[in-house]
């Protein structure tokens, strides 16, 4: 019964409200992120203290003001993303602004595939469109979901975006090297890397603390030659707005795991500082800290929880090595 309640919910959004006329769909998620930020649940309550890790030194009233924008911020996103089916191409391009491209279309040109990496922020499937109305489809991870027929959903609507979607469990598909594959013939890998505590997850320095983030990206890097491009995304206004960051390189010291620690505290840096500037845009309604989690808890999932369809990134070393990436 839980199940099919989660479906029809889901269903009827894609269903009714791409059809609202757009000051009202915006308005009636507003008050929904309102309802739910003057609540305050358990999703509010971390967000406040995820932001408070962020900005540091905040006092309440300002911390509230804060979160009230960040659910503002992340129920635009569902709202976006239940519209996007109907958005023309013109709209895509007029509201999604991008700079940094050049890093993109630079390496794409020289024959190296890229990896762009990408933190919760903004909104992901949006942009993800604009990348691929662009001219330049791209292969991502989406985590199954639970009914099935939801997780196919989100599969059909990303695939008509232009996005190759591999799922990261239970497709009897090897991801990594489907992922190894695609880079090495010169295509576009697209993850969200922000958050992995599960125990596979390489441990860096976030705003002054530990937490974990996959290791996928810096060494599907490594072992394919691509470009790994950190990007950042945040609201301004009606425009979504981003930044594709120059390339983190491979060092040149230091093992495998050396390098691939130190690509991911680059990552880290990248978003620490976009994060930052943009705080109420990150949307980051779970746990993030390790210094938040019990002892020797895993935790997956990132937007999982928040975002069905939005997967970590396939993280673990021996992964790679086993399917040969």
């Amino acid at each position: 019964m839980t199940d099919r309640l989660v479906y029809w919910a889901y269903a009827l959004g894609w269903a009714v409200l791409k059809h609202l006329p757009e000051p009202v769909a915006r308005w009636l998620f507003d008050r929904l992120a309102d309802y739910a930020w003057r609540r305050r649940g358990p999703r509010v309550r971390q967000l406040e203290a995820n932001l408070r890790r962020v900005r540091p030194g905040l006092h309440e009233a300002a911390l509230r003001r804060l979160s009230r924008a960040g659910m503002r911020s992340y129920l635009r996103y569902w709202m976006e993303s239940f519209r996007l089916p109907v958005w023309s191409r013109e709209r895509v391009l007029r509201d999604v602004q991008v700079g940094g491209l050049e890093h993109l279309e630079e390496a794409l040109e020289s024959g190296r595939g890229v990896v762009v990496a990408l933190p919760h922020m903004g909104n992901w499937d949006l942009a993800g469109t604009w990348i691929a109305q662009l001219g330049h489809p791209f292969t991502t991870v989406a985590e199954r979901l639970k009914p099935e027929r939801l997780f196919d959903r989100f599969v059909e609507f990303r695939e008509g975006q232009g996005m190759e979607v591999l799922a990261l469990s239970g497709g009897g598909v090897n991801v990594i090297g489907t992922l190894a594959r695609r880079l090495r013939a010169g295509k576009l890998v697209c993850l969200v890397g922000d958050r992995d505590l599960s125990e596979a997850g390489i441990e860096v320095s976030f705003f002054g603390e530990p937490t974990r983030m996959p290791a996928g990206p810096a060494a599907l890097s490594q072992r394919t030659g691509a470009a790994l491009l950190p990007v950042t995304l945040w609201y301004d206004g009606p425009v979504l707005r981003g930044t594709i960051h120059p390339e983190v390189p491979v060092p040149e010291e230091g093992d495998r795991k050396e390098r691939t620690l130190a690509m991911t505290q680059a990552m880290a840096d990248v978003w620490e500082r976009g994060i930052s500037e943009h705080p109420q845009d990150w949307h980051m309604l779970q746990k993030f800290w390790l210094a938040d989690l019990p002892s020797r808890e895993t935790v997956g999932g990132g937007h999982a929880a928040a975002r069905p369809g939005a997967a970590p990134v396939p993280a673990a070393e021996p992964a790679a090595e086993a399917s040969g990436a």
